[in-house]
């Protein structure tokens, strides 16, 4: 299916799909292939495209768990709520906001029954898709305690950037 949409993509597009199959399709990466699946999973439900979430799921149906997908799902709808409250107290003038209590429940970040440094992958490549630099902040600096490489948080940030592009481009 992936092939397939890729493949299916205007010629105008053609670094698009050269992105698709050197970022999302190939092996030689610094991510683990379970890593790759689940960003790309979890990117996939935060872009909302049922055809990208089905040709995702297919194409990475080898190197998805069922807890990887039930975290997936989790860091994609914690990060849908979590981007929009903290770009706001970020980007709104008045700092007062930031010493208010949230009051929103995001149990599923500690919950969320994967490795913390995959969590936190799948989180900021959700952070930088919905544009919260407070949370890219945040999951950077976590990654860092978990022991991630520059090399491994751009290459999540690279599959945001990627799926992105092909949303759009199935848009087209």
């Amino acid at each position: 299916m992936l092939e397939t949409i890729k493949n299916q993509l205007p010629d105008a597009l053609k670094d698009t799909k050269i992105n698709i199959e050197r970022i999302i399709m190939s092996e030689d990466h610094v991510l683990a292939p379970e890593q790759i699946a689940l960003i790309a999973l979890a990117c996939s439900y935060g872009l909302r495209n049922q055809s990208l979430i089905a040709a995702i799921q297919d194409y990475f149906a080898e190197q998805l768990s069922d807890p990887q997908v039930h975290a997936a799902k989790i860091c994609a709808s914690l990060m849908a709520m979590n981007n929009v409250y903290y770009r706001f107290t970020h980007l709104v003038q008045d700092k007062s906001f930031n010493t208010l209590n949230p009051m929103l429940r995001m149990s599923g970040l500690a919950s969320h029954g994967i490795a913390p440094i995959d969590f936190e992958l799948a989180a900021l490549a959700l952070s930088a898709l919905n544009g919260c630099g407070m949370c890219m902040d945040a999951h950077t600096e976590k990654l860092k305690t978990e022991h991630a490489t520059l090399a491994q948080i751009q290459s999540a940030i690279r599959i945001s950037a990627v799926l992105h592009a092909l949303a759009v481009g199935m848009s087209m």
